[in-house]
């Protein structure tokens, strides 16, 4: 009985900090996914750069500047080869540039699937320009005609099921914004 409190006491006492720092996390990804600049990383300063920058509307985080309504964030989600795939991508607020994308939970296979996570593979998605895509084909492999980025070299059905995630998730997005 006297383990079990003290488990239970370590549970509540930390519970406050955990969440803090699930937080600030989640402040982050999302700053990042904008790519706002974080010069300083306390947790007390992501809070005040989110809330100085990011509004947030159910799932979705806007990003405004001088009042001005920049840029949209909103979760993508999917199965991969291993697992869901969870994460988040920005859009610019006319739709027609992916300003960024990140992952905040995925179960891929390290050092291939895995790598969807690493900056060179999400680098690909700053400022990627969707103006001229067909609906439903924001993402594109090269060397597919129409290609707009580079999938992970062995891990064809991760890149895949990005790329599917991505497209169904920013359809939906797009479709439900202008009322379709």
């Amino acid at each position: 009985a006297a383990f079990t409190f003290v488990l239970a006491f370590m549970e509540y006492s930390t519970a406050e900090r955990v969440e803090s720092n699930q937080d600030y996390e989640l402040e982050t990804k999302i700053l990042y996914v904008f790519d706002i600049p974080i010069e300083d990383s306390s947790i007390e300063a992501v809070n005040n750069l989110f809330e100085e920058k990011i509004n947030k509307n159910g799932d979705i985080y806007e990003y405004r500047e001088d009042g001005d309504l920049k840029a949209y964030a909103f979760p993508v989600d999917g199965s991969g080869l291993w697992g869901r795939i969870e994460g988040y991508v920005s859009i610019s607020k006319d739709y027609s540039t992916i300003l960024g994308l990140t992952f905040i939970s995925q179960n891929e296979t390290p050092g291939l699937g895995g790598r969807i996570s690493e900056e060179e593979y999400l680098s690909q998605f700053r400022e990627l320009d969707i103006s001229g895509s067909s609906k439903g084909e924001y993402v594109v492999y090269n060397p597919a005609p129409g290609g707009n980025v580079d999938a992970i070299a062995g891990a064809t059905l991760t890149s895949k099921s990005v790329a599917k995630l991505m497209n169904n998730d920013i359809t939906k997005f797009i479709e439900e914004r202008k009322g379709e």
